[in-house]
Protein backbone atom coordinates (compact mmCIF):
# COMPACT_ATOMS: atom_id res chain seq x y z
CA UNK A 1 0.00 0.00 0.00
CA UNK A 2 0.56 3.96 -0.73
CA UNK A 3 3.24 5.24 2.29
CA UNK A 4 1.34 7.79 4.29
CA UNK A 5 2.45 11.48 3.68
CA UNK A 6 3.53 13.70 6.86
CA UNK A 7 1.00 15.77 6.41
CA UNK A 8 -2.66 15.39 7.94
CA UNK A 9 -4.93 13.80 5.91
CA UNK A 10 -8.22 16.11 4.97
CA UNK A 11 -11.78 15.05 4.87
CA UNK A 12 -12.06 12.11 2.72
CA UNK A 13 -15.16 12.11 1.23
CA UNK A 14 -16.62 8.54 -0.17
CA UNK A 15 -19.67 7.42 -2.70
CA UNK A 16 -21.17 5.46 -4.63
CA UNK A 17 -24.22 3.28 -5.06
CA UNK A 18 -25.91 0.68 -3.01
CA UNK A 19 -23.93 -2.89 -2.03
CA UNK A 20 -20.82 -1.49 -4.21
CA UNK A 21 -18.40 -2.30 -1.08
CA UNK A 22 -18.42 1.60 0.46
CA UNK A 23 -18.30 0.50 4.25
CA UNK A 24 -15.86 -2.10 3.45
CA UNK A 25 -13.33 0.06 2.28
CA UNK A 26 -14.38 2.88 4.58
CA UNK A 27 -13.81 0.90 7.45
CA UNK A 28 -10.46 0.09 6.50
CA UNK A 29 -9.27 3.39 5.43
CA UNK A 30 -10.10 4.47 8.92
CA UNK A 31 -8.02 2.04 10.32
CA UNK A 32 -5.04 2.86 8.15
CA UNK A 33 -5.90 6.58 8.52
CA UNK A 34 -6.76 7.24 12.33
CA UNK A 35 -10.25 7.98 11.21
CA UNK A 36 -13.90 8.13 11.96
CA UNK A 37 -16.88 7.38 9.89
CA UNK A 38 -19.78 9.51 9.39
CA UNK A 39 -22.38 8.18 7.59
CA UNK A 40 -24.33 9.73 5.02
CA UNK A 41 -27.33 7.44 4.49
CA UNK A 42 -30.74 9.01 5.35
CA UNK A 43 -32.33 6.04 6.72
CA UNK A 44 -29.34 4.65 8.96
CA UNK A 45 -30.23 7.72 11.07
CA UNK A 46 -33.21 5.83 12.27
CA UNK A 47 -32.78 3.91 14.91
CA UNK A 48 -34.69 0.23 14.51
CA UNK A 49 -34.12 0.07 10.57
CA UNK A 50 -31.11 -2.14 10.32
CA UNK A 51 -31.14 -4.83 8.20
CA UNK A 52 -32.80 -3.05 5.80
CA UNK A 53 -30.65 -0.21 5.71
CA UNK A 54 -27.28 -2.58 6.46
CA UNK A 55 -26.39 -0.77 8.71
CA UNK A 56 -23.00 -0.76 10.21
CA UNK A 57 -22.91 -4.01 12.57
CA UNK A 58 -22.00 -3.65 16.35
CA UNK A 59 -18.71 -5.05 15.62
CA UNK A 60 -17.80 -2.67 13.03
CA UNK A 61 -18.86 0.26 15.42
CA UNK A 62 -16.57 -1.11 17.38
CA UNK A 63 -13.58 -1.02 15.11
CA UNK A 64 -14.53 2.62 14.49
CA UNK A 65 -16.48 5.08 15.40
CA UNK A 66 -18.95 5.81 13.09
CA UNK A 67 -21.37 8.60 13.35
CA UNK A 68 -24.80 9.86 12.08
CA UNK A 69 -26.22 6.36 13.15
CA UNK A 70 -29.01 5.37 15.23
CA UNK A 71 -29.48 9.13 15.55
CA UNK A 72 -33.16 9.63 15.26
CA UNK A 73 -36.36 7.71 16.30
CA UNK A 74 -38.92 6.49 14.00
CA UNK A 75 -41.51 9.24 14.86
CA UNK A 76 -39.20 11.98 14.16
CA UNK A 77 -38.95 13.76 11.28
CA UNK A 78 -35.13 13.62 9.49
CA UNK A 79 -33.85 15.81 6.18
CA UNK A 80 -30.89 17.17 4.82
CA UNK A 81 -30.92 20.26 7.44
CA UNK A 82 -30.55 18.29 10.45
CA UNK A 83 -27.57 16.05 8.71
CA UNK A 84 -25.61 19.23 8.07
CA UNK A 85 -25.97 20.34 11.87
CA UNK A 86 -25.18 16.97 13.38
CA UNK A 87 -22.42 16.06 10.84
CA UNK A 88 -20.18 19.35 11.16
CA UNK A 89 -20.27 18.92 14.91
CA UNK A 90 -19.30 15.18 14.20
CA UNK A 91 -16.16 16.52 11.73
CA UNK A 92 -15.88 19.25 15.33
CA UNK A 93 -15.16 16.68 17.39
CA UNK A 94 -13.53 14.30 15.17
CA UNK A 95 -10.94 16.54 14.19
CA UNK A 96 -10.37 18.16 17.67
CA UNK A 97 -9.43 14.02 18.39
CA UNK A 98 -6.86 14.96 15.77
CA UNK A 99 -8.61 11.90 13.96
CA UNK A 100 -9.65 12.14 10.37
CA UNK A 101 -13.36 12.30 9.28
CA UNK A 102 -14.21 9.60 6.46
CA UNK A 103 -17.62 10.91 4.87
CA UNK A 104 -19.05 7.39 3.53
CA UNK A 105 -22.99 6.54 1.91
CA UNK A 106 -24.94 7.10 -1.01
CA UNK A 107 -27.62 9.62 -0.26
CA UNK A 108 -26.49 12.33 -2.86
CA UNK A 109 -28.46 15.11 -1.27
CA UNK A 110 -26.64 15.08 2.04
CA UNK A 111 -23.74 14.71 0.32
CA UNK A 112 -24.41 18.22 -1.75
CA UNK A 113 -25.88 19.68 1.21
CA UNK A 114 -22.89 19.50 3.10
CA UNK A 115 -20.52 20.66 0.50
CA UNK A 116 -22.47 23.27 -1.11
CA UNK A 117 -24.93 24.23 1.66
CA UNK A 118 -28.76 24.20 1.77
CA UNK A 119 -29.23 27.66 -0.09
CA UNK A 120 -32.59 29.63 1.01
CA UNK A 121 -35.03 25.94 2.06
CA UNK A 122 -36.86 26.86 4.69
CA UNK A 123 -36.73 23.86 7.54
CA UNK A 124 -40.00 21.51 7.55
CA UNK A 125 -43.07 22.73 8.60
CA UNK A 126 -44.66 19.89 11.20
CA UNK A 127 -48.43 20.51 10.41
CA UNK A 128 -48.16 21.44 6.23
CA UNK A 129 -45.44 18.24 6.54
CA UNK A 130 -48.75 15.90 7.51
CA UNK A 131 -51.18 17.35 5.54
CA UNK A 132 -48.96 16.80 2.50
CA UNK A 133 -48.32 13.49 3.12
CA UNK A 134 -51.79 12.35 3.25
CA UNK A 135 -52.01 14.23 -0.02
CA UNK A 136 -51.90 11.44 -3.04
CA UNK A 137 -48.74 11.61 -5.06
CA UNK A 138 -50.64 12.72 -8.10
CA UNK A 139 -52.00 15.78 -6.66
CA UNK A 140 -49.07 17.13 -5.76
CA UNK A 141 -47.25 16.45 -8.86
CA UNK A 142 -50.03 18.36 -10.36
CA UNK A 143 -49.42 21.67 -8.12
CA UNK A 144 -45.65 20.80 -8.68
CA UNK A 145 -46.37 21.05 -12.35
CA UNK A 146 -48.18 24.11 -12.14
CA UNK A 147 -46.54 26.05 -10.06
CA UNK A 148 -42.25 24.53 -10.58
CA UNK A 149 -42.19 23.19 -13.97
CA UNK A 150 -38.16 23.41 -13.82
CA UNK A 151 -38.53 21.05 -11.09
CA UNK A 152 -41.78 18.82 -11.98
CA UNK A 153 -38.78 18.15 -15.46
CA UNK A 154 -36.31 17.13 -13.09
CA UNK A 155 -37.93 15.30 -9.78
CA UNK A 156 -38.17 11.55 -9.47
CA UNK A 157 -41.80 11.42 -9.50
CA UNK A 158 -41.86 8.38 -8.26
CA UNK A 159 -40.15 9.44 -4.52
CA UNK A 160 -43.29 11.03 -2.51
CA UNK A 161 -40.64 11.92 -0.20
CA UNK A 162 -38.75 14.29 -2.64
CA UNK A 163 -41.86 15.47 -3.95
CA UNK A 164 -43.50 16.21 -1.00
CA UNK A 165 -40.24 18.25 0.39
CA UNK A 166 -40.47 20.57 -2.88
CA UNK A 167 -44.18 21.46 -2.36
CA UNK A 168 -43.52 22.31 0.63
CA UNK A 169 -40.86 24.84 0.59
CA UNK A 170 -43.14 26.47 -2.55
CA UNK A 171 -45.96 26.86 0.01
CA UNK A 172 -43.86 28.10 2.73
CA UNK A 173 -41.75 30.67 0.48
CA UNK A 174 -44.03 31.20 -2.35
CA UNK A 175 -41.08 30.90 -4.50
CA UNK A 176 -40.14 27.51 -7.35
CA UNK A 177 -38.52 24.95 -5.40
CA UNK A 178 -35.44 25.25 -7.91
CA UNK A 179 -35.19 29.05 -6.58
CA UNK A 180 -34.13 27.59 -3.52
CA UNK A 181 -31.54 25.19 -4.62
CA UNK A 182 -30.06 27.99 -6.95
CA UNK A 183 -28.22 29.73 -3.90
CA UNK A 184 -26.14 26.46 -3.06
CA UNK A 185 -22.59 27.28 -3.69
CA UNK A 186 -21.08 24.94 -5.99
CA UNK A 187 -17.29 26.38 -5.87
CA UNK A 188 -17.25 24.79 -1.95
CA UNK A 189 -18.40 21.78 -3.78
CA UNK A 190 -15.33 21.70 -6.48
CA UNK A 191 -12.73 22.74 -3.82
CA UNK A 192 -13.25 19.29 -2.24
CA UNK A 193 -12.92 17.68 -5.57
CA UNK A 194 -9.61 15.86 -4.83
CA UNK A 195 -10.69 14.67 -1.64
CA UNK A 196 -13.89 13.20 -2.78
CA UNK A 197 -13.91 9.77 -4.24
CA UNK A 198 -16.70 7.14 -5.82
CA UNK A 199 -16.56 3.51 -6.28
CA UNK A 200 -18.24 1.65 -9.28
CA UNK A 201 -19.27 -1.76 -10.50
CA UNK A 202 -20.37 -2.99 -14.08
CA UNK A 203 -23.79 -3.57 -13.69
CA UNK A 204 -23.74 -7.01 -13.46
CA UNK A 205 -21.29 -7.34 -11.11
CA UNK A 206 -23.10 -4.35 -8.99
CA UNK A 207 -26.68 -6.45 -9.85
CA UNK A 208 -24.76 -10.20 -8.13
CA UNK A 209 -23.88 -8.11 -5.05
CA UNK A 210 -27.29 -6.77 -4.80
CA UNK A 211 -29.48 -9.81 -5.13
CA UNK A 212 -26.95 -11.79 -2.61
CA UNK A 213 -27.41 -8.90 -0.20
CA UNK A 214 -30.90 -8.97 -0.15
CA UNK A 215 -31.08 -12.29 0.41
CA UNK A 216 -28.79 -12.35 3.12
CA UNK A 217 -30.93 -9.97 4.51
CA UNK A 218 -34.52 -11.81 4.60
CA UNK A 219 -32.74 -14.53 5.86
CA UNK A 220 -31.55 -12.53 8.73
CA UNK A 221 -35.03 -11.88 10.01
CA UNK A 222 -35.89 -8.56 7.35
CA UNK A 223 -39.19 -9.45 7.94
CA UNK A 224 -39.67 -10.18 11.56
CA UNK A 225 -37.13 -6.60 12.24
CA UNK A 226 -40.20 -4.82 9.67
CA UNK A 227 -43.06 -6.68 12.01
CA UNK A 228 -41.31 -5.25 15.20
CA UNK A 229 -40.99 -1.38 13.50
CA UNK A 230 -44.72 -1.15 12.36
CA UNK A 231 -45.70 -1.74 16.19
CA UNK A 232 -42.61 1.03 16.99
CA UNK A 233 -44.73 3.77 14.56
CA UNK A 234 -42.96 2.90 11.48
CA UNK A 235 -46.26 3.14 9.34
CA UNK A 236 -46.68 7.02 10.34
CA UNK A 237 -43.35 7.87 9.40
CA UNK A 238 -43.38 8.54 5.27
CA UNK A 239 -39.58 9.27 5.37
CA UNK A 240 -38.65 5.71 6.89
CA UNK A 241 -41.17 3.71 5.04
CA UNK A 242 -39.39 5.13 1.66
CA UNK A 243 -36.49 2.45 2.98
CA UNK A 244 -36.69 0.05 -0.05
CA UNK A 245 -37.22 -3.24 1.40
CA UNK A 246 -39.58 -2.10 4.42
CA UNK A 247 -42.62 -0.62 2.17
CA UNK A 248 -42.27 -4.11 0.16
CA UNK A 249 -42.16 -6.27 3.21
CA UNK A 250 -44.94 -4.21 4.92
CA UNK A 251 -47.25 -5.16 1.59
CA UNK A 252 -45.82 -8.93 1.67
CA UNK A 253 -47.44 -8.53 5.58
CA UNK A 254 -50.82 -7.20 4.21
CA UNK A 255 -50.86 -10.29 2.17
CA UNK A 256 -50.35 -8.33 -1.38
CA UNK A 257 -47.71 -10.77 -2.36
CA UNK A 258 -45.89 -14.07 -1.37
CA UNK A 259 -42.37 -13.77 0.31
CA UNK A 260 -40.78 -15.05 -2.42
CA UNK A 261 -42.68 -12.42 -4.89
CA UNK A 262 -41.47 -10.00 -2.17
CA UNK A 263 -37.60 -10.57 -2.45
CA UNK A 264 -37.81 -10.72 -6.09
CA UNK A 265 -39.31 -7.52 -5.92
CA UNK A 266 -36.84 -5.93 -3.90
CA UNK A 267 -33.76 -6.79 -5.60
CA UNK A 268 -35.21 -5.02 -8.45
CA UNK A 269 -36.60 -2.22 -6.83
CA UNK A 270 -32.74 -1.81 -5.01
CA UNK A 271 -31.11 -2.31 -8.44
CA UNK A 272 -33.12 0.60 -9.75
CA UNK A 273 -32.01 2.68 -6.94
CA UNK A 274 -28.62 1.77 -7.70
CA UNK A 275 -28.83 3.27 -10.82
CA UNK A 276 -30.84 6.40 -10.00
CA UNK A 277 -28.05 6.99 -7.06
CA UNK A 278 -24.97 5.98 -9.73
CA UNK A 279 -27.00 8.90 -12.39
CA UNK A 280 -27.30 11.42 -9.46
CA UNK A 281 -23.28 11.53 -8.37
CA UNK A 282 -22.64 11.51 -12.44
CA UNK A 283 -24.89 14.26 -12.59
CA UNK A 284 -24.99 16.69 -10.00
CA UNK A 285 -21.16 15.44 -8.07
CA UNK A 286 -17.80 15.48 -9.39
CA UNK A 287 -15.75 12.53 -7.75
CA UNK A 288 -12.89 10.53 -8.41
CA UNK A 289 -14.22 7.64 -9.68
CA UNK A 290 -12.81 4.35 -9.09
CA UNK A 291 -13.92 1.37 -10.92
CA UNK A 292 -14.08 -1.96 -8.71
CA UNK A 293 -14.11 -5.68 -10.09
CA UNK A 294 -14.63 -8.91 -8.08
CA UNK A 295 -11.29 -9.43 -8.08
CA UNK A 296 -10.24 -6.07 -6.85
CA UNK A 297 -8.83 -6.14 -3.40
CA UNK A 298 -9.90 -3.20 -0.53
CA UNK A 299 -5.90 -3.05 -0.33
CA UNK A 300 -5.95 -1.60 -3.99
CA UNK A 301 -8.73 0.46 -3.46
CA UNK A 302 -6.90 2.28 -0.30
CA UNK A 303 -3.97 3.00 -2.56
CA UNK A 304 -5.29 4.54 -5.31
CA UNK A 305 -7.38 6.42 -2.45
CA UNK A 306 -3.96 7.40 -0.18
CA UNK A 307 -2.06 8.13 -3.75
CA UNK A 308 -3.94 11.20 -4.74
Amino acid sequence: MTALSTAPPRTIFLAGPTAVGKSAVALQLAEHLGGEIISVDSMQVYRGLDLGTAKPSLAERARVPHHLVDVAELTEAFDAAKFVTLAHMAVGEITARKRVPIFCGGTGLYFKAFLEGLGEAPPSDINLRAELETTPLEKLLQELRDRDTETFGKIDQQNSRRVIRAVEVIRLTGKPFSAQRAGWNSSAGKRNQESFFGLSRSANDLHRRIDARVEEMFRCGLVDETRRLLEGGLAGNQTALQAIGYRQVVEHLHDERSLRETIELVKIRTRQFAKRQLTWFKKHAAPTWIALSSETSTDEVLSQICSR
